[in-house]
């Protein structure tokens, strides 16, 4: 059995597991080194320092796993249609409509990574990562041939924009590595950068998370200043303008069919009133299996007061 026939079989796994698309990437040096030390240099992480504490292995994936060699990256489409948002409620991104993903794409990435140790010796190497540790998830679907880095900075694939959720197989299975992706489609097109509330993309693609409504309400745990505050909108969970506006996606993006994903149409918004005064236990109750549980229920209940406030100001 030689690499390209593992890499097609490992393909075809993936494909009836569920993923929408997949590709394999070496592990060698991260070929956007300068821009993300830029980017951390300039502050841009806010408080996310473990973005500082991984930085080494980003630039050089290698080192995640020792012995590993490629990387595995999956796709997998969340994409669902707005609602008409009804008065006195808070909007919540597409992807964390529904259970924790980190959760429900696990089960279907491990069986990947079991039938991955098959293909090999008894000793074979295959570690998981749903959006966690320091995995370049990005920037290895580039290389995977999945798609390209938008001016927003999200992974864009040509048939199927960007509402998707992106993890890998870390492994030392010998296998033979997809083309990467070279073109840059975006071409001229600047609309992300303009329809940005809070004009956090930078000219040259990168995203400063001190003003981007996404790590305003999901990462940063402070007082969030004022000016940002009217900015933010109705928004408590994340923010999907940017994905919205792009043109790959009002062409291409299609609603996920999955029902692993259980995607709830009524969590696209919240009762802001209800929020605003969420008991910690109702909370849990409530969010404890969904992605809102990383933001807390402090960090929920003062977004629910920001857009609260934001909406009587409309």
């Amino acid at each position: 059995m030689d690499s390209s026939y593992r890499a097609r079989c490992i393909k075809e796994q993936a494909l009836g597991l569920g993923f929408n698309c997949v590709g394999i990437a070496d592990l060698s040096r991260n070929a956007h080194e300068d821009h993300l030390l830029n980017w951390l240099s300039t502050g841009m992480a806010g408080t996310m320092t473990y973005m500082h504490r991984q930085a080494s292995r980003r630039v050089e994936p290698s080192r995640i796993v020792p012995g590993a060699a490629h990387a595995v990256v999956v796709m997998k489409n969340h994409f669902t249609e707005d609602p008409n948002w009804s008065d006195g409620t808070g909007k919540i991104a597409k992807y964390a409509r529904g259970p924790d993903y980190h959760d429900t794409l696990r089960t279907p990435l491990e069986a990947l990574a079991s039938f991955i140790r098959e293909l090999g010796d008894s000793d074979t190497i295959a570690r998981v990562y749903v959006d966690a540790g320091a995995v370049p998830e990005r920037e290895l679907a580039v290389r995977a041939g999945l798609g390209w880095i938008g001016r927003n900075t999200m992974l864009i694939h040509p048939k199927q924009g960007s509402h998707h959720f992106l993890a890998t197989v870390l492994t030392d299975l010998d296998l033979t590595d997809d083309a990467p992706f070279r073109d840059d489609r975006c071409g001229s097109c600047r609309r992300c950068i303009d329809s940005c509330p809070t004009n956090a993309i930078t000219e040259d693609r990168m995203v400063d998370s001190r003003r981007c409504i996404s790590y305003l309400t999901i990462e940063y745990a402070g007082e969030i200043a004022g000016d940002l505050q009217r900015l933010t909108g109705d928004w408590i969970f994340g923010c999907d303008v940017c994905q919205d506006v792009c043109p790959w996606n009002t062409k291409f993006a299609k609603i996920t069919e999955d029902p692993l994903l259980s995607l709830t149409q009524e969590r696209a918004e919240e009762d802001l009133a209800g929020l605003i005064s969420i008991g910690a236990e109702d909370f849990g109750r409530r969010f404890a299996a969904t992605p809102l549980d990383r933001a807390g229920v402090q960090g929920i209940r003062r977004n629910a007061q920001i857009a609260a406030e934001n909406v009587r100001r409309s």
